[in-house]
């Protein structure tokens, strides 16, 4: 169709649908997806970025579901795309072919950085059969890896590869997570580092340490008083429903309290959202505080911290997800003050990197820091309430190599 529109002479000028409207539609729903989140975003949001009217864009397509499905789909698709090359190279050197693939995914996910938290974050919005293509799409990425890593490393049992491509992925995929800044090459090369570390990383074959007691995840009840009790059901039904699936009505049911004793308190869900996000931001940050004050050995600290962080997680394995998953319902006061104390916190942990690692600057600490983190959320299935002492050890090993590209040397 072609829009006419008047001009000062009085003649009318034609304005044509740019041939690439589509391709301008899907950028910009995956971008807004990818940052404001699934629900947060509305058809009238799309279509001022893209500069058309609400109506225009429903002639493209009939639902926000559908722009959605199309935008994450088009992101799995992407990393299939870009991987497909070594299908043809059977016969190639296996360390080239790793290597290739790996830079392809790291050059697509810098490329895509703003969208990429789509499919990471929202994709649990997907209905069951596209969830499943999505699914069938990462299997295809992940075997494409898994072919010359095994060639490279045949000792690995079949769930040993697994670990280390979830691990791969993971770091590849965790600078959507942040807006930490470097220049592109520098992303590049730091992402090209950590992922052939993890690639390489030897994972502990027993417990890391025999006799020390695990940490266990940890059950609230009313006895513990009242705060305390909404914040893990609220934490609770947060992971399990989704923050826009769980009312007040809900917490106050898991509570075992009226819903208007519960309005007594907080002023809603958005306000326990940001209670249960400063509480972690804070334990961890104090963390950090203790670790430094009891040794001033960079690679020791790291040690203590890496440990307090995985007894935390392990504690409350619910929290990691929504932690990531949830922010943007964090009313705006609130995530200043969060984003406050979590830049702080990454820029001690990332002085320690750099102080155990001279050759490293900071920025790329960050990258490291950030990607340690989201391993304990991409591994979260391991750290769940059946978790064993071997889990935490694995994904403990992953930190440290992500870290400092090699295991940390023990010292107590």
């Amino acid at each position: 169709m072609t829009n006419v529109e008047s001009v000062s002479d009085g003649e009318p000028a034609v304005r044509r649908r740019p041939k690439d409207r589509k391709a301008q539609i899907a950028r910009a729903s995956a971008d807004a997806f990818g940052s404001q989140g699934y629900h947060a975003v509305s058809m009238e949001d799309i279509a001022a970025r893209v500069g058309i009217t609400p109506a225009a864009l429903y002639r493209h397509s009939p639902s926000k579901y559908d722009l959605f499905r199309d935008a994450v789909l088009g992101l799995g698709q992407l990393l299939v795309d870009a991987t497909a090359f070594a299908d043809a190279q059977t016969d190639d050197d296996p360390v080239i072919t790793l290597r290739a693939l790996t830079s392809a995914l790291i050059d697509t996910t810098i490329r895509c950085r703003t969208a990429g938290g789509l499919y990471r974050w929202e994709a649990r919005y997907l209905r069951d059969p596209d969830r499943a293509v999505l699914v069938a799409q990462l299997k295809v990425v992940s075997h494409r890896l898994q072919i010359p890593l095994a060639l490279l490393r045949p000792k690995l049992t079949p769930h040993q590869l697994r670990t280390l491509l979830t691990a791969t992925l993971s770091v590849i995929g965790s600078i959507t997570d942040h807006s930490n800044q470097l220049a592109v090459g520098e992303i590049r090369a730091c992402l090209i580092t950590m992922a052939a570390d993890v690639l390489a990383a030897e994972l502990p074959a027993t417990r890391r340490r025999s006799g020390v007691p695990q940490p266990k995840p940890i059950t609230v009840g009313a006895e513990a008083g009242m705060y305390e009790h909404v914040l893990y059901e609220s934490v609770r039904l947060f992971y399990e429903n989704g923050y826009r699936n769980t009312s007040m009505e809900d917490i106050a049911s898991a509570v075992g309290i009226q819903a208007s004793g519960l309005y007594r308190s907080f002023t809603g869900k958005a306000e326990i959202l940001a209670l249960a996000y400063r509480r972690a931001a804070d334990r961890h940050s104090s963390d950090v505080a203790d670790a430094l004050s009891r040794t001033a050995d960079p690679e020791a600290a790291l040690d203590e911290l890496i440990d307090d962080y995985l007894g935390r997680v392990t504690e409350s394995p619910d929290l990691p997800y929504v932690y990531y998953t949830e922010r943007q319902n964090i009313p705006e006061p609130d995530l200043r003050v969060l984003e406050t104390i979590e830049h702080s916190t990454m820029d001690a942990w990332a002085r320690l990197v750099t102080a155990a690692r001279p050759e490293m600057k900071i920025g790329a600490a960050r990258y490291a820091v950030a990607a340690a983190f989201s391993l304990t959320v991409d591994f979260g299935q391991l750290l769940n309430r059946e978790a064993g002492p071997e889990s935490v050890a694995t994904i403990r090993r992953l930190m440290e190599v992500t870290l400092l590209g090699r295991p940390v040397k023990r010292r107590r």
